[in-house]
């Protein structure tokens, strides 16, 4: 539970990076998603890869939106600055945090109900201005935190817990992202941490938009309605003896495999998902053979992962809007405040 403080006695032999920092130093509060959740391993991912690139804590914006996805930036970097916005509006307020202050580095979090539905506008937007950020989709294909609904990235003919079938075709988001002209694509999956650490420190590393997709899986929603074993049925039947609930305790899952390869994934209800990772060869610079790859892959029922599309020569927000080389953040109130003089010469200029 987060408001449970994580032990503060730490093992003196602990690796520590060129800041003198031990892994502990990137944790956040102690988790609240469920036990096996794929977003706590994305948490897991985000601390290795802070660590290792060796990050100075107070010197990241973390930002997040509505959804369990907006519940991750608070369990990595404790000493980083955040800001959990309303549904779907995260792109709006990293943006922002990142036009007034160029030398922090934004982080994104938000889900496939948070991204692709109510604010797929703004992820839009934030591609085709090429915000300078890592954006990471917890891709899980379902609404958890209002308890279990389809998102705009469920598997057509996927089932509810209520047995009731999918018939919309679902977003490809790194189809999507490229498509826009996103400078940095990327897919892994959050129990490939030999994939997914090296893509995020990439992603953290790229002036521009970088994006993640990473499929992480949801470990609840997996009753259906009809079984005398759900929940639903055991609360319409049973007699409450106190106020309580239960979640399966889950393990995490994992998996390994190597460059060109494909990997089944069992996942917490019995579905299977097939993973195939980009060969060593693969050329990232070409956008149209991404999408073709993308498309072959899709075709055969596969997810494609790693590093899909990288663009080094775009130009980011910076560039393209002519900011200043000092953040705003650090300009002294007379610059950006000249008085009401200032402003009435600007004025009789338009009339």
């Amino acid at each position: 539970m987060s408001y449970i403080a994580k032990p503060v006695a730490r093992h003196p032999a602990l690796k520590r990076n060129a800041l003198g920092l031990t892994m502990r130093d990137y944790e956040g509060v102690m988790s609240t998603l469920c036990a096996g959740c794929g977003h706590d391993s994305v948490t897991a991912a985000f601390v290795q890869a802070f660590f290792e690139l060796g990050t100075e804590p107070h010197r990241v914006a973390k930002m997040s939106g509505i959804g369990c996805s907006s519940k991750t930036p608070a369990y990595f970097l404790g000493g980083a600055h955040g800001f959990n916005s309303v549904h779907g509006r995260m792109p709006s307020v990293a943006t922002g945090a990142n036009a007034a202050n160029r030398d922090v580095t934004t982080v994104g979090v938000s889900g496939d109900g948070d991204s692709l539905s109510i604010g797929l506008g703004q992820f839009c937007h934030a591609v085709r201005r090429n915000v300078d950020m890592l954006y990471i989709l917890e891709n899980n294909g379902v609404y958890g935190l209002t308890k279990g609904q389809f998102s705009a990235s469920s598997d057509l003919g996927s089932k509810s817990k209520r047995g009731v079938a999918n018939e919309h075709q679902p977003i490809d988001a790194v189809t999507l992202a490229i498509t826009l002209g996103a400078s940095f694509v990327a897919r892994s999956f959050s129990g490939d941490k030999e994939q997914l650490v090296p893509l995020m420190k990439a992603g953290l590393t790229h002036r521009g938009f970088a994006f993640i997709d990473v499929i992480s899986p949801c470990v609840t929603f997996n009753d259906h309605e009809g079984s005398t074993k759900s929940y639903v049925h055991t609360r319409e039947h049973g007699h409450e003896v106190v106020a309580t609930d239960f979640v399966p305790l889950r393990s995490e899952i994992t998996a390994a495999y190597p460059e060109g390869g494909v990997r089944d994934v069992l996942l917490h209800d019995g579905s299977a998902i097939r993973l195939r990772k980009v060969a060593e060869d693969y050329e990232p610079a070409d956008r149209v053979e991404a999408l073709k790859f993308l498309g072959g892959a899709q075709a055969r029922g596969e997810i494609a992962t790693g590093l899909l599309y990288l663009a080094e020569e775009g130009r980011d927000m910076h560039v393209l809007e002519r900011t200043t080389a000092n953040p705003l953040a650090q300009l002294p109130f007379e610059r950006l405040c000249p008085g009401g003089e200032a402003l009435a010469d600007i004025q009789r200029e338009w009339r």
